[in-house]
């Protein structure tokens, strides 16, 4: 049986103006979690938000917080976002050793919290196999992670088809997705779907998180 599909609004595309107002429309609308993107501008070339800002998160919603470290030394600055709220932790493969992956991950099962592993699309699966057993979710980018809006990299549904054979948890992707692009990601055997643009900008937020369903 596979895992039950979740979407989860990606912040990145939301109005920071009225931050809490998009997330209680998200989460009115049927959200399952909401997606966090930390950027440092060294692992990728932008910079987003810090711990500062999910903690304010934290206090407008009930619904899990899925933070995406897209940073070069996550295990810095991870005791900082578990402070903050994070529910959900994921570091990428590209800048993590196996020997941190597996403290990281009994470190945050201690506390309760999930702990997952992200590749960049041009990361090979074989790279994430050794930390399978560690990890309780994996994130495949389905587009090149620093900037949102992008258009989706077909590619990868090779490498969600090929996971799911081999992993039996949580698998998530995040970049370039909309309805026809959820379709495919599902159909590949992904079942959490991070989407920014697609959900916040819909006229009908509801609508558009069915349809990723």
């Amino acid at each position: 049986m596979s895992p039950r599909i979740k979407v989860a609004p990606s912040l990145l595309s939301a109005d920071f103006s009225s931050l809490a107002k998009d997330i209680k429309r998200v989460e009115k609308a049927g959200a399952d979690m909401l997606h966090v993107d930390i950027m440092d501008g060294h692992f990728v070339p932008n910079i987003t938000i810090g711990p500062l800002i999910v903690k304010y998160v934290r206090k407008v919603t009930k619904l899990p917080l899925d933070v995406h470290l897209m940073i070069e030394n996550p295990k810095k600055y991870i005791n900082a976002f578990l402070s903050a709220g994070s529910d959900m932790i994921t570091a990428h493969i590209e800048v993590v050793s196996i020997k941190e992956i597996k403290a990281m991950a009994a470190d945050l099962k201690a506390q309760g919290v999930k702990f997952g592993i992200a590749l960049n699309p041009s990361t090979p699966l074989s790279r994430i196999k050794p930390v399978l057993k560690f990890v309780d979710f994996v994130l495949i980018m389905s587009v090149n992670p620093g900037f949102s809006g992008q258009v989706f990299i077909p590619s990868v549904l090779i490498k969600i088809r090929e996971l799911r054979k081999i992993f039996k948890k949580d698998i998530a992707v995040d970049g370039g997705i909309n309805a026809l692009t959820g379709k495919k990601v599902r159909n590949a055997g992904a079942n959490i779907l991070a989407a920014g643009s697609y959900i916040f900008g819909a006229k009908n937020t509801k609508k558009a998180i069915d349809s990723l369903r």
